[in-house]
């Protein structure tokens, strides 16, 4: 798999985030980032998660865009869509009960605006904040639904623990 990039637009309060190649924990914190940072955006409208050209996508990764889709109807009154034409992903994001909190197409027209997207930057965040990230991230997913919650109880548990240490 290649190394994961995200890369984002944003136009009239309409953002779009595109993952390519293996998405993992390394991006959590600019992501994080860029996702509070739509949230406080004046006038959003709508956000468009492309995982067209995502060859894998981590937990953490999904229970940010998780939360972003919660944030997004709680406060906004819209959901997120996904665009997403891998049966492999797609059967994560049902797995993980995305269906209940996205608008999942499984169709796209490929390569329509790319010129505008530009490259998340990568930022270095300490241990302390990464594991926090995971943790939230987590328990966002364990909120969806029965299955999550079996998956991530332990982990979720040990670094709570850990978090204690």
């Amino acid at each position: 798999m290649s190394a994961g990039k995200i890369q984002y637009a944003e136009s009239d309060g309409s953002f779009i985030l595109k993952f390519i190649g293996d998405v993992r924990l390394t991006l959590c914190s600019a992501l994080d980032k860029t996702l509070e940072s739509i949230l406080q955006h004046p006038g959003i409208r709508s956000v468009i998660i492309d995982l067209t050209e995502t060859q894998g996508i981590d937990s953490t990764s999904l229970g940010l865009l998780a939360k972003l889709s919660i944030q997004s109807k709680k406060h906004f009154g819209f959901v997120p869509t996904i665009l997403s034409t891998s049966d492999d992903i797609n059967r994560i994001l049902m797995t993980m009960g995305f269906d209940q909190v996205f608008v999942i197409v499984r169709e796209s027209k490929a390569g329509e605006g790319v010129e505008l997207l530009k490259d998340l930057p990568c930022e270095e965040c300490g241990e302390d904040e990464v594991m926090d990230k995971v943790l939230s991230a987590h328990k966002t997913l364990m909120e969806l639904n029965e299955h999550n919650r079996q998956a991530f109880h332990d982990l979720v548990r040990k670094l709570e623990n850990d978090d204690e240490s």
